[in-house]
C-alpha cells in the first residue's frame, strides 16, 4: 500500500502504522506533520474512536483531517463515525482506483464518506 500511495499519488511521505501500539507518541514524532490521517477503526491495542480523541486531544493535530477506514459500514456505524467527529469514512477494502480522488476531495476539506465498497 504504501509505494502504491506514492506511485499512484506522487506523495514523498507515507507512514502506515501495523498496530496502535504508543499510537500518539509515533504520530507526534513524524516530520513533517501529516496533512491527513487515516485511522483503522479495529486496529488494537486502541481503536479507531481511542486514537481519534487521542488526536484531538492534542493541539497540533485538532484540526488535521481524520479519516475511518472500515469494513463495518452498516449506518449505526456511520453515525457513531460522524458523531464522534471523523471528517470522513472509506470503506474497506480501498478502492485505489478511487481513493486518489477521495484523497484530493479530504486534502480539500472536502467531506468524504464514501462507504460503498
Amino acid at each position: 500500500m504504501n509505494m502504491t500511495l506514492k506511485a499512484r499519488m506522487g506523495l514523498s511521505e507515507v507512514h502506515i502504522f501495523e498496530d496502535s501500539e504508543n499510537f500518539l507518541e509515533r504520530v507526534k514524532a513524524l516530520s513533517p506533520q501529516p496533512q491527513v490521517v487515516f485511522l483503522d477503526i479495529h486496529v488494537p491495542p486502541y481503536d479507531g474512536f481511542q486514537m481519534l480523541e487521542m488526536l484531538r486531544q492534542t493541539e497540533t493535530f485538532a484540526d488535521v483531517p481524520v479519516i475511518a477506514l472500515t469494513a463495518s459500514v452498516m449506518n449505526e456505524e456511520v453515525d457513531r463515525l460522524m458523531n464522534a467527529g471523523f471528517d470522513g469514512c472509506l470503506g474497506k477494502p480501498i478502492d485505489i482506483d478511487t481513493f486518489p480522488e477521495h484523497f484530493e476531495a479530504i486534502i480539500r476539506n472536502v467531506p468524504t464518506w464514501q462507504i460503498m465498497s
